[in-house]
């Protein structure tokens, strides 16, 4: 089996969110071999030949020590995808992906238990540090519709230092703070949360275009069933079929723990892109740009989209994104075809965009490279 060699950084086309610098990672192996990356074993395979080397390190490292990885990008920039390919190659035993927003929402279930809320309310008397009541703050969050009740960053970050006392032996990636530029900006954020506990703290940035996003809203169809997530141009199940009387075809749910090949349809208001969430999406800008000047904090760097006309020199064919059309042929049978997909990045850059596999194997070589592996 070929090893790529340790990442390549090339200085060229550098450029990120209107001026930040993101290196270009170089992943590309010299193997003949086509991995399939919609399989487990495909994906097994290709980890293996992309990044052995990097996974065994970590692998040892997991074995004994643990990190925590703050998570930030863009609303649909892939954090959970990554967290997830990350816990299928080391175990999800050894990591997990939290969401704040599921922390919040889980807070929100448990205050209506008295019990646990009993354990809430005094993890929170002895971590809660901030100017709004500790009382006003767990009724925020019992009676989230209350008009005039909000829930503090003070108190965001004591529910986060109460996962990370919950799962001390597991490394975390944390997605969804800091959330705006009052977390940065707050000195006792830094000094309350990283270092709480006694492990590595890592940033990981993540440059995704906004082009990449509206497709992927816009294309995207969920199993009404199991909630699996598939996209109609960029990610299509096994199954599709074809629609007489509306012209169109469809995706059926392949997700084999599911009961049944149900149609996978549109969530409403994906039809509308970007548009609804774009104000989010430059917040979630300056958030990046805040934290990339941040010192003092090792930065994993991850960037979805590399400029076109150097990209065989950087990625293998099967790394990329391609997108696919349907059709039917002579017996009435649907064809997919399959070709790839080019666009103008965020910057006017003629890009393409990269699987997730192929970012999960940068962000396993960078951790390796930050943890001093």
């Amino acid at each position: 089996m070929i090893y790529s060699k340790s990442v390549v950084i090339i200085t060229y086309y550098n450029i990120f969110m209107k001026g930040l610098d993101f290196p270009l990672n170089k992943i590309r192996i010299e193997d003949p071999k086509v991995y399939d990356l919609n399989t487990v074993d495909g994906r097994k395979e290709y980890f293996e030949a992309k990044a052995g080397k990097e996974i065994k390190k970590l692998k040892t490292f997991l074995k004994k020590e643990t990190f925590v990885a703050y998570m930030l990008g863009k609303k649909g920039a892939g954090k959970g995808t990554y967290s997830k390919l990350f816990g299928e190659i080391f175990g999800n035993d050894k990591a997990i992906h939290l969401s704040v927003g599921d922390i919040v929402r889980d807070v929100e279930k448990d205050l209506k238990d008295e019990e646990k809320k009993k354990e809430i309310v005094k993890f929170m008397k002895k971590n809660y540090r901030g100017y709004a009541k500790l009382e006003d703050q767990v009724e925020a969050f019992a009676n989230r519709n209350t008009k005039g009740l909000s829930f503090s960053s003070e108190f965001i970050l004591a529910l986060i230092k109460r996962e990370l006392t919950k799962y001390e032996k597991k490394s975390l990636f944390i997605d969804g703070f800091p959330r705006n530029i009052e977390q940065i900006n707050y000195t006792l954020y830094f000094r309350e949360l990283i270092n709480y506990r006694d492990d590595p703290d890592l940033f990981v940035l993540i440059d995704i275009p906004e082009v990449v996003i509206e497709e992927r809203i816009k294309s995207r169809r969920i199993c009404p069933v199991c909630n699996t997530s598939k996209n109609l141009r960029l990610n299509p199940t096994k199954y599709v079929e074809f629609e007489p009387k509306t012209d169109s075809f469809y995706l059926k749910c392949d997700n084999p723990d599911c009961s049944t090949l149900n149609i996978l349809v549109k969530k409403e208001g994906d039809e509308l892109g970007i548009a609804p969430i774009k104000e989010r999406l430059e917040l979630d800008e300056q958030v990046i740009k805040k934290v990339f000047d941040v010192n003092g904090v090792p930065k994993v760097l991850l960037r979805n989209a590399i400029p076109a006309n150097i990209a065989k020199e950087l990625v293998n064919d099967y790394d990329i994104t391609p997108e696919y059309s349907f059709e039917l042929d002579k017996n009435g049978k649907v064809k997919t075809i399959e070709k790839e997909w080019k666009f103008l990045d965020d910057n006017g850059i003629e890009s393409y965009s990269l699987l997730a596999a192929a970012v999960v194997v940068s962000m396993i070589k960078q951790f390796v490279e930050s943890l001093g592996l």
